[in-house]
């Protein structure tokens, strides 16, 4: 068996068939062919071997000592070679294995808490690391390989890349309650009277909010930036200031319990438009079974969201 080539993979099933039926005919039924066809390729496996492999004794086949010795490499070599040809399995009860995600401090605040519980009660051998960087630079990780998936608002993907679309998200408006008229809302001139806060990873006009007023050539005043969503709320109870943000950062139950009294939520008193909250992940990623549970799962629990 030194030239490979003479090798067919089709003979070599048919080769362990013979030794387990130890039969032409059975053999031939067994795997779906005629009589000639298996006694064709056994005359053709004793001129590769070298060797009878199978002889008659009475009605039945009987091993050859070579045909013994090779039993047991040829059936686990044809077991290897099967599980190479299945598809990859992935079962999260029992994998081992940890995902790197990229997301803004308002994606951790959506996504995070329902991922993190899911883990732990489907998936306990899954850890994930989580980072944090500007959309441009969470888009040149997935491109580099350094993490799994970056979730965040993000153009057109480059040529590599594969984006999918999670939810769309609109804007609302945080101010102190005691600060605010009684019907809870204000108009766009005292809304731009007032100074606001901002929560973005860097400064200057490249924000929803403050194209939508570019547009109608108006501009605020920030007074406080700050890239943390989680202190921003204390910022604002007892001041004048208010906080433009994704509504879905204040759309849940810790909100309300600690804000509900002293914190109003509301309209903005102009049109910003809504933004398309994706994930992204590279193209050498797509089919593997484990990154696709792992994007299901997000894509599920923000949609059930």
């Amino acid at each position: 068996m030194n030239n490979l080539k003479q090798v067919d993979l089709n003979l070599l099933v048919t080769l362990h068939a013979l030794m387990i039926e130890k039969h032409i005919s059975r053999t031939a039924t067994r795997l779906h062919k005629s009589q000639p066809a298996i006694s064709h390729a056994l005359a053709h496996l004793r001129k590769i071997f070298n060797d009878p492999l199978l002889v008659r004794s009475g009605a039945r086949l009987e091993l050859t000592p070579r045909a013994t010795e090779l039993m047991q490499p040829l059936s686990e070599a044809l077991h290897q070679l099967g599980a190479l040809l299945e598809p990859p399995r992935f079962d999260p009860s029992d994998a081992q294995q940890t995902f790197r995600l990229a997301m803004s401090d308002y994606g951790a605040r959506v996504v995070l808490p329902r991922l993190v519980r899911l883990l732990r009660e489907q998936a306990p051998g899954i850890d994930i690391a989580v980072g944090q960087a500007t959309r441009e630079v969470m888009q040149m990780q997935v491109l580099d390989g350094e993490i799994d998936l970056a979730l965040g608002v993000f153009p057109t993907p480059p040529s590599g890349l594969y984006a999918q679309t999670l939810f769309e998200e609109s804007f609302a408006c945080v101010a102190d309650a005691a600060s605010l008229p009684p019907s809870g809302g204000i108009a766009l001139d005292a809304w731009l009277e007032r100074p606001h806060a901002l929560v973005a990873m860097r400064g200057g006009m490249d924000n929803e909010i403050d194209r939508a007023l570019a547009r109608l050539n108006r501009r605020r005043r920030i007074a406080v930036m700050l890239p943390h969503w989680g202190v921003a709320n204390e910022l604002i109870a007892g001041t004048d200031l208010i906080l433009t943000v994704a509504r879905r950062n204040l759309d849940h139950a810790d909100f309300e319990r600690v804000y509900g009294s002293c914190l109003r939520v509301f309209d903005p008193p102009f049109a910003i438009e809504s933004f398309e909250f994706r994930y992204l992940w590279h193209e050498r990623r797509h089919s593997d079974p484990a990154h696709r549970w792992l994007r299901g799962i997000v894509a599920r629990l923000l949609q059930e969201r």
